[in-house]
């Protein structure tokens, strides 16, 4: 096996897992709409369904994120056996966050026809362990490129 998935398929794999476990917690668990308080007004657990994108925008479209979705995994292997070597082992774990967190929000959407989120900062739209995981690869990715 090529040393870019020892690090890339793991932390994938790992993303998809704490996603989709703690979704289903909060799923079999909580009611919709319901909230609990970790940190009174600041942080709750808030159990929400998200049929768009980031911050509920394109409410309605679950086809076309399942697509998007889609061709995203498609493009990361494919960018993979391009671009990322064997020894840009941040490159990989961003890749292996990305992979993962678009992995987990496209098993909610196939399954359910909607995202499960949870994470509530009351600041900031709810959002899941999937999400973060995404965001945070984008964050480290665009850094590694500019640099570059």
């Amino acid at each position: 096996m090529d040393k870019k998935y020892a690090v890339i398929i793991p932390i994938g794999l790992l993303i998809v897992i704490l996603d989709q476990l703690t979704k289903y917690i909060i799923k079999h668990n909580f009611r919709l709409n319901e909230s609990i308080p970790i940190i009174k007004n600041i942080l709750h657990l808030t159990y929400i369904t998200n049929t768009g994108s980031a911050f509920g925008l394109f409410k309605g479209l679950n086809w076309f994120f399942i697509l998007f979705s889609i061709i995203v995994v498609i493009a990361i292997f494919y960018y993979l056996k391009k671009a990322v070597k064997n020894n840009e082992k941040l490159t990989q774990f961003a890749v292996g966050l990305l992979l993962g967190g678009t992995i987990g929000n496209l098993i909610d959407r196939i399954a359910y026809g909607y995202v499960i989120d949870f994470i509530d900062f009351r600041i900031w739209p709810v959002f899941n362990v999937a999400d973060s995981a995404v965001t945070i690869s984008v964050v480290l990715l665009i850094t590694l490129l500019w640099k570059k």
